[in-house]
């Protein structure tokens, strides 16, 4: 099974929303489109900014944890921009 760890972003609140899932990560982002609870419910214009791909869930939950605690928004930003990054959308 596939893992991934990824970064959503909305301009309406202006922040980002770091998670991961073991589906399709479209599906994923379409759930967070359509909730009605939750934070990301407070928006409806999330966009794919980074994902990352682990065989396990131990591995995805990890490095979710490690983003999460940066706290530093210009760190997660540098993320996308890292020429090393194993992917990233825009």
């Amino acid at each position: 099974m596939d893992y991934t760890v990824y970064i959503l972003f909305s301009l309406s609140l202006n922040k980002y929303y770091i998670g991961y899932t073991s589906g399709p990560i479209d599906e994923r982002i379409r759930k967070h489109l359509t909730a009605d609870s939750g934070f990301t419910s407070h928006a409806k214009d999330w966009t794919l900014k980074y994902q990352e791909h682990f065989i396990d869930k131990l591995s995805a939950l990890k490095r979710e944890k490690e983003i999460k605690s940066w706290k530093k928004r210009d760190r997660i930003e540098a993320l996308f921009r890292s020429e090393d990054s194993q992917l990233t959308v825009d």
